[in-house]
């Protein structure tokens, strides 16, 4: 029976994928129930140890207690690895340990790797693997120290070291997780430049894909970027851009955000408020407070989201723009998507729709059952489930007041955001059979 068990479980990449972070969060649920991860010494509640430790797995960022308060320098310490781990992924720490240990890693390995990083092919992936942890811990080591020298400034330097390694990891992992107490962000730092730049800096890095990074790292030999990241890099760009046009427009004159905020650091809050709903999750403006409109704007920039193969969520930026290219290509009377001058395959577009109407059926679907467990308004529900799929972690201040259904509504949205609906699906899914023949075309009216 068990043999029949690990055999379903494993016989796929996608299933090993979801298995392993269901084991990793399950642990890390255990950790946080324990007295020692909370400061007052008590154990937590199960499903706040399972909330949180679901938010930091996936890099959501959503918590019902605060953070900084709440949780000891233990617990802390707990959700700090479990970000790490989730960020990078299970199977690239693993293929880490076993290239220290000169282990060989298998096809099996390279599979479940290619799924995880969401490659096209297994040629170079234990290189990518590698190219991944040089990127990471020199990010994140110069994040942790522009964080630390700023902090200093506020506090004593061993805490300001703490509080500027744990906000770099978090920041680069898009987790959105911050210790600053109450759950108030960096809003106490909406004006400052060092702290903001710092912040969306990491933010962009973690979220543009390590494919990308390694693109970008490799260009003064090359002298060309592969047509992904042109892609992401032009498409970030355009939504980062975008946002800070809207919020800025819209948020000018809010008393209660940018209203009393000089001209220079309306700009500043408006770019980092675009910039965090790429899967961040930290902020610097309240939330709650900020404008209908400009509420709505964050949702649709968190439902797209980071890019392929990075440490955010999202149907992802190059989703969008295949879509964007495709409609493009049916208005102008064109068969073929092209993008810098290169034609798109079919399957790309297909697989861009289908990602993109999974994603709008399982926000629709999860906010339409919060409608009814959660007493509070439609916008905030739908902020909250979009945020959870996105694996952002803004939140309009619901969050903490979610009742036991919709904790765990928001645990699966964070799950199934984190891994991507496609290898969810592949996961759960029979095996398909074989093809044997191709039905008659027909036709239908569109439009």
């Amino acid at each position: 029976m068990f043999s029949k068990l690990y055999r379903l479980l494993v016989a796929s990449p996608p299933k090993l994928l979801v298995l392993g972070f269901a084991l990793i969060i399950l642990a890390g649920a255990q950790l946080l129930t324990l007295p020692i991860s909370s400061a007052a010494g008590q154990s937590t509640r199960w499903i706040d140890a399972l909330f949180t430790a679901t938010s930091a797995t996936c890099v959501t960022g959503l918590v019902v207690v605060d953070t900084g308060t709440y949780y000891s320098t233990f617990g802390q310490i707990v959700i700090l690895v479990l970000i790490q781990v989730g960020g990078l992924g299970f199977m690239t720490m693993a293929t880490l340990f076993a290239v220290f240990l000169k282990r060989r890693i298998s096809l099996k390995e390279r599979l479940v790797l290619q799924e995880a990083l969401n490659q096209s092919s297994i040629e170079g992936i234990v290189r990518l693997v590698r190219k991944v942890l040089v990127y990471t811990l020199f990010i994140e080591l110069a994040g942790a120290i522009s964080f630390s020298l700023r902090f200093m400034f506020d506090m004593a330097p061993g805490r300001a070291i703490y509080y500027g390694v744990f906000h770099a990891v978090s920041f680069f992992n898009n987790a959105g997780f911050d210790i600053m107490g109450a759950f108030r962000s960096f809003t106490m730092y909406v004006g400052d430049p060092w702290m903001n730049v710092t912040a969306m800096l990491l933010i962009v890095l973690g979220g543009i894909g390590f494919v990308v990074l390694a693109d970008l790292v490799d260009f003064r030999s090359k002298r060309r970027l592969s047509l992904h990241s042109k892609v992401v890099l032009s498409m970030s760009g355009m939504l980062i851009l975008i946002g800070t046009i809207v919020i800025f427009t819209f948020e000018y004159t809010n008393g209660r955000t940018m209203g009393p905020l000089g001209f220079g650091e309306k700009l500043l809050s408006a770019m980092f408020q675009s910039v965090s709903p790429r899967t961040a999750g930290v902020n610097t403006l309240d939330i709650a407070s900020l404008r209908q409109a400009t509420q709505f704007i964050l949702i649709v920039l968190m439902f797209i989201g980071a890019s392929p193969g990075s440490t955010g969520g999202g149907i992802k930026t190059t989703t969008f723009a295949a879509l964007i290219g495709a409609v493009n290509t049916m208005i102008r009377g064109k068969e073929d998507v092209v993008m810098f001058n290169y034609r798109l395959a079919k399957e790309r577009v297909y697989k861009a729709l289908t990602v993109t109407l999974f994603a709008l059926a399982l926000v629709m679907t999860a906010t339409m059952i919060l409608s009814t467990t959660e007493d509070h308004h439609f916008l905030m529900i739908l902020f909250e489930v979009t945020s959870a799929f996105g694996t952002v972690g803004l939140t309009m201040g619901l969050t903490p007041h979610l009742t036991l259904v919709g904790k765990i509504i928001i645990i699966l949205m964070m799950f199934i955001g984190r891994l991507g609906p496609l290898t969810l699906s592949y996961a759960i899914a029979p095996k398909p059979g074989r093809v044997l023949y191709r039905n008659a075309e027909g036709k239908i009216i569109i439009g």
